[in-house]
């Protein structure tokens, strides 16, 4: 070890485990708490180690670096070792282990207790590879001249008196000295109290001269005295200041008294701002009242105060909603249906109402109130135009339009608001999207309703039921504007593709108008008078000779397009465009050659298929079609039965069908069991086992409607005998052979038509359904009605 300017006693050398520490600097008859990581391995195998014995611990402490040393303006070098590459004080403190708390991280938590200064022989390994100090103590010097010594300490002890009071030290914690203390135990317990810095305890530690060090700590205390006092004399200044704002702001508000006697106006901008725009506008009474008492208490604040930007949003917020302004509505009935016919095919049940609305509206435009607007509820897969359908209603009606998706939200503050007193409270989204609309009577759409969740924050469903009340929303209340608000105008359109997703209260308080599918002929139209001509624009293609002859959208929606809607045909007519431009501008094609989309040049621009058309299968005996509602519209799903010989009566179902179906299927096979073809005895159901399979089996499905499928098709199974070609069927069979009623009709019928179907059996109860389909539907299929399950048989079989 190298040479340093210490004083050891001359003593016989001892040895104790080495604790190598940065901080805390722990002193001679003080207690310290010492963290011992879990990666410092070397320090946790000398605290166990020590632990064994007798709890003794040599610790040293590390050299701070260069820069803390010049920063803290401290230029006594310490006294050193090389401890591998980190240099460590050769002063170090021998101390005794209190209390030992293991941590959970594996290190430990110690309490200490220091003994003595103690210098640095040599550092030394033992077996298990754990570092200890040969040491000496420390012969501490500068004790010569005892009256020196006894005005330094009296002057400490002052100093740190004054230090502690002026930094507040609880009474509890001040240090208690005893005159048979010495005057190195009094400055290392000063030292271990104040919060100095950790080169400026360490120096203190390593001093062995007692004068110096006592010198040392009364320019650390004079320096903190001072401190102290100027942040003293800082904070009195401060509140002098505060004090001073106070006084201008009364003589502000004596100010701003005089000017009203005196009728002046006042001086704050921004309430001459507000004034300014209260005097354009006319508000309801309550509204006008809430504003004016707002403007008195924002006069009051200072302006940079929080509640201040507080009132000062609430009141804007109450002039941007537009209490009592109407847009002019359009009541020209054929003008509105020429608009909404020009935007959309189909949807004939929307306009029918749109137009009884404007009709009711036309009517009542003589009197004082104006119309109460209806709350729709469109119900329809993705991509029948609901959406859309929304903007063409506003367009007709002459009104703004504000669409606000409720995908998601689960916070009914999204509704109602946040109270102010919340930080960056604003108004829900009605309120929003009012101001936003200008307006009090715009056709306010709310899509995706059926989207909404909820979750500790509240339901927004729930919060919905207020504004969608046509006897309550009349005056919404949000929790920011804290004033009635009159939304009996506006015309509300949600939207949703599941109406069982829907809250029920909610859905009362709606007029549900369902939407279904549109079939290939729908399609055809949708694709020639909107999309075709939009994408030959938007691709570059308008002044091309691009024509889409009936073959090419017969075979882009049958075979690229699996959808109720028209979103995938729009895509896929995009498609198309884009690489007819494509071939056109490299050259491959004639610019001004004609082009024509057919069958065979969709087939070469997109390649293969996507899609498979459903076709109606070749008649066998124990097979039968049925129908089914997906969300991509109609399907045909053929069922399949076996009779297994050997058995012993037992029914086995596949085809990962729903545990409706599953029911539905076992009523179908009691019910063909208990009335079986003639000549089928009953032995034959106990000697055979029987099994229905409906194919696709990866696809899941469920439902009712299927039963008279399945009955049909074991009834010709047992008969060993086809049903007629280019059937299909739905409806649901009881156990006494009646065939109920079944929805998503139109969509089955549909499809039935896509498969190539001629001949349906439907029930009776949904003949009314029927009744309102298109023309187009009901001419391209013989529709036939059953109650019964012996009806169905005579048109089954054609007898």
């Amino acid at each position: 070890m190298p040479e340093t300017n210490i004083s050891i006693d001359g003593g016989l050398e001892n040895t104790a485990f080495m604790l190598r520490l940065h901080d805390p600097v722990v002193f001679p008859y003080t207690l310290a708490s010492v963290k011992v990581d879990c990666a410092q391995e070397d320090n946790i195998g000398v605290v166990e180690e020590a632990m064994k014995g007798d709890r003794l611990l040599a610790v040293f402490n590390d050299i701070p670096y260069a820069q803390e040393m010049h920063k803290l303006q401290l230029e006594c070098a310490y006294p050193h070792f090389m401890d591998g590459v980190m240099e460590r004080a050769s002063i170090g403190t021998l101390v005794r282990i209190i209390k030992m708390i293991r941590l959970p991280d594996g290190g430990f938590r110690l309490v200490v207790r220091g003994l003595k200064r103690i210098a640095a022989v040599s550092m030394q390994f033992n077996s298990k590879g754990l570092p200890f100090m040969r040491y000496r103590a420390l012969v501490e010097s500068g004790m010569s001249d005892l009256i020196k010594l006894g005005g330094r300490v009296k002057g400490l002890q002052q100093l740190y008196v004054e230090a502690a009071l002026l930094n507040h030290y609880p009474e509890e914690e001040l240090l208690n000295f005893n005159e048979s203390m010495s005057p190195s135990r009094i400055g290392d317990m000063i030292a271990d109290s104040m919060h100095f810095d950790y080169p400026e305890k360490l120096q203190i530690l390593v001093i062995a001269d007692v004068d110096k060090r006592l010198e040392f700590l009364t320019v650390m205390l004079n320096r903190e005295v001072e401190f102290a006092r100027t942040g003293a004399k800082l904070q009195a200044m401060v509140q002098e200041a505060v004090g001073a704002s106070q006084r201008e702001f009364f003589l502000r508000e004596q100010l701003r008294a005089i000017q009203s006697e005196l009728g002046e106006v006042t001086a704050n901008p921004d309430v001459r701002r507000i004034l300014d725009k209260l005097k354009t506008l006319t508000l309801p009474e309550k509204v006008e009242e809430t504003i004016k008492e707002e403007l008195q208490r924002l006069e009051m604040l200072p302006s940079n105060s929080p509640e201040y930007h507080i009132n000062y949003n609430y009141i804007n917020t109450l002039l941007d909603i537009p209490w009592q302004v109407y847009s002019e509505d359009s009541l020209d009935c054929k003008k509105a249906a020429k608009i909404l016919d020009s935007d959309h095919f189909g949807l004939e049940d929307v306009k029918k109402r749109i137009l009884e609305f404007l009709s009711v509206m036309q009517r009542r435009k003589d009197q004082d109130d104006i119309c109460r607007a209806p709350i729709l509820c469109l119900v329809g897969p993705p991509g029948v135009g609901k959406t859309s359908i929304g903007k063409s209603i506003a367009r007709a009606m002459n009104r703004n339009f504000i669409r606000v998706s409720f995908g998601g939200v689960r916070d009914e503050a999204e509704i109602r608001g946040h109270r102010r007193t919340y930080i960056g409270a604003m108004p829900g989204r009605i309120i929003q999207n009012l101001k936003r609309a200008g307006t009090s009577n715009p056709v306010f759409m709310l899509d995706e309703v059926d989207k909404l969740a909820h979750d500790f924050r509240g339901d927004p469903a729930a919060a919905l039921l207020e504004v969608l009340d046509p006897e309550q929303n009349n005056a919404f209340n949000d929790n920011f504007v804290e004033l009635d608000v009159d939304l009996s105008k506006v015309f509300f359109i949600a939207t949703a593709n599941v109406l069982e997703d829907i809250p029920g209260p909610l859905r009362d308080r709606m007029e549900v108008i369902q939407l279904s599918g549109y079939t290939a002929l729908e399609k055809q139209e949708i694709a020639k008078r909107y999309l075709i001509p939009r994408q030959l624009e938007e691709n570059g293609l308008k002044n091309c000779h691009v024509t889409f002859r009936v073959t090419g959208l017969n075979e882009i929606i049958s075979g690229y397009t699996m959808e109720a809607g028209v979103r995938e045909l729009d895509r896929v007519i995009a498609r198309v465009c884009r690489r007819i431009a494509m071939k056109l501008t490299s050259g491959e094609w004639e610019e001004n050659k004609r082009i024509t989309v057919d069958d065979k040049l969709v087939s070469k621009l997109l390649g293969a298929r996507k899609f498979m058309q459903d076709l109606a299968p070749v008649p066998v005996p124990g097979c039968a079609t049925g129908m089914a509602w997906t969300s991509v519209g109609g399907v045909i799903l053929p069922v399949e039965t076996l009779a297994l010989p050997g058995g012993k009566g037992n029914l086995k179902l596949t085809g990962s069908l729903g545990k409706v179906m599953l029911e539905s299927a076992e009523a179908a096979f009691s019910f063909i069991r208990s009335n079986p073809p003639d000549g089928i005895k009953p032995e034959f159901f106990t000697e055979h086992d029987f099994h229905i399979h409906v194919p696709d089996g990866a696809t899941p499905k469920d439902g009712p409607s299927a039963g008279i499928t399945m009955s049909l098709a074991l009834y010709s199974l047992l008969l060993k005998k086809p049903l007629i070609p280019r059937l299909a069927m739905t409806g649901e069979i009881t156990l006494q052979g009646k065939v109920t009623a079944i929805g998503g009709l139109r969509e089955k019928l549909v499809g039935a038509i896509r498969a190539g179907i001629t001949t349906v059996i439907v029930p009776e109860e949904n003949a009314k359904d029927v009744s309102e389909l298109p023309a187009g539907i009901r001419d391209a299929l013989k529709i036939c009605f059953v109650s019964h399950f012996d009806e169905a048989v005579k048109i089954a079989f054609n007898s």
